[in-house]
């Protein structure tokens, strides 16, 4: 049983009996106390998609959940229903659009290493590579000889995420997105 600092987004946890998602983790360090960090997460209950934000300090134990990872890739959009296929058995996944809302900033046809979680045979979640490869279809001009440490410009990706990127960096260009903290990470090798 992990402490609830070692529990990390998209973990499945068991609490009060039942499974949830961690969706998200904020930590924060009390002033003036003796112990340690609290972990103050939001939890979504995977059957009945209630939300559940709990307070843990970081040596409360938590019991994770048994879960199973596919490979999948985004195969389509049906209404507010995002269907996934399994890369080995072709199985399809449905996912709300609202249970993956902040993935799809970061998934397109060509998105490759994307897991999805099943609980109890139900698709609840979707693991996604540290990295992605994503074009970028809007930014300011590059401007001739910015070096890749100076200032930073908002580009708008072709998935509808925006985010900020070097100068150099002009519309066309595939970069490397670094998924958990949604910045730049590099230009995508050709």
């Amino acid at each position: 049983m992990p402490k609830a600092s070692d529990i990390k987004k998209n973990m499945a946890v068991e609490y009060d009996g039942k499974t949830y998602i961690v969706r998200d983790i904020e930590r924060s360090v009390p002033q003036g106390r003796a112990g340690g960090s609290l972990y103050r997460m939001r939890m979504y209950d995977v059957v009945s998609g209630r939300k559940l934000d709990e307070t843990f300090k970081d040596s409360d134990m938590l019991s994770l959940a048994d879960l199973i990872r596919r490979p999948v890739m985004f195969s389509y959009a049906d209404g507010e229903e995002y269907v996934f296929m399994d890369t080995e058995d072709y199985t399809p996944y449905n996912l709300n659009k609202e249970a993956i809302e902040d993935e799809l900033l970061f998934i397109n046809e060509e998105t490759t290493g994307i897991q999805v979680i099943l609980v109890n045979d139900a698709p609840v979640a979707l693991d996604m590579p540290a990295n992605v490869e994503l074009e970028v279809i809007e930014t300011d001009p590059s401007i001739k000889g910015a070096s890749a440490t100076s200032r930073n410009k908002p580009a708008k990706l072709a998935t509808g995420a925006i985010i900020q990127v070097p100068e150099h960096i002009s519309t066309g260009d595939k970069i490397k997105v670094n998924v958990e903290e949604r910045k730049f990470a590099g230009r995508a090798e050709k």
